[in-house]
């Protein structure tokens, strides 16, 4: 049994049948994935052991539970077997995060994801078998590494060695369809959209011809997306 009371179980089944997440694990990773997904128009089903953290979030989530998520029945009460996608955000206790994520995949959860705090933690959930494993504080310093090093504006890391680039437009690339600029065999990446002041973004194509000013994302191997926000 668990070790306090859980409430809200019907309530729980109704927000699995939407479009919803469940997500355990209430600290600052938990609690700000859960109102972008709120916000976003899903409806979550939060759990945390800790009283405060749970009263903090009390009307702004679809339901906000006390539970301890090491227990497969306080998880059943609350129908998270009934959810396609949880994920485990518990970050300050391992034991606990490894623990609820072999509870959810002895469950049968299709889609699990779950934060972890170093290597070590994240090879012990992909031995599980956790589907998708998150390193945010690992992945942000890559990113905020590759910023600092150079002029992109953005950069989003679409996988290991290949990278979304937002940099200014180089001179070689103003007033010329992008068809006709070569720009991908001399330096292996593609436009794909582009910003012009106010306006909102738009796909690029090789029809496109890019003005001084505009703003465009590129993708390519990391190394040379990287050179091309270095043009100017």
């Amino acid at each position: 049994m668990a070790r306090f009371p859980i409430f809200g179980g019907d309530t729980s089944r109704r927000i699995a049948e939407a479009d919803s997440v469940a997500v355990i694990g209430l600290g600052r990773f938990g609690r700000a994935l859960a109102l972008e997904l709120m916000a976003a128009g899903t409806d979550v089903l939060g759990i945390d052991l800790d009283e405060e953290l749970v009263q903090s979030l009390n009307g702004q989530l679809t339901q906000v539970v006390r539970a301890d998520s090491t227990k497969e029945e306080a998880l059943r009460q609350l129908a998270v077997h009934e959810f396609d996608r949880v994920v485990v955000a518990i970050g300050d206790d391992i034991s606990a995060s490894i623990l609820t994520s072999s509870v959810l995949l002895s469950m049968g959860i299709p889609v699990i994801w779950a934060k972890v705090v170093d290597d070590r933690h994240g090879l012990i959930l992909e031995q599980l078998g956790v589907h998708h494993v998150i390193y945010p504080e690992k992945d942000m310093g890559r990113r905020v590494a590759h910023l600092v090093r150079g002029a992109a504006l953005d950069y989003i890391e679409v996988d290991r060695g290949y990278a979304l680039v937002k940099a200014a437009v180089p001179a070689a690339l103003l007033d010329t369809r992008l068809g006709d600029t070569g720009l991908r065999a001399s330096h292996g990446v593609t436009v794909a959209a582009f910003k012009r002041g106010e306006e909102p973004w738009r796909n690029a194509d090789a029809d496109t011809v890019l003005r001084a000013g505009d703003t465009v994302l590129v993708v390519g191997p990391t190394s040379s997306a990287e050179s091309f926000a270095q043009l100017r």
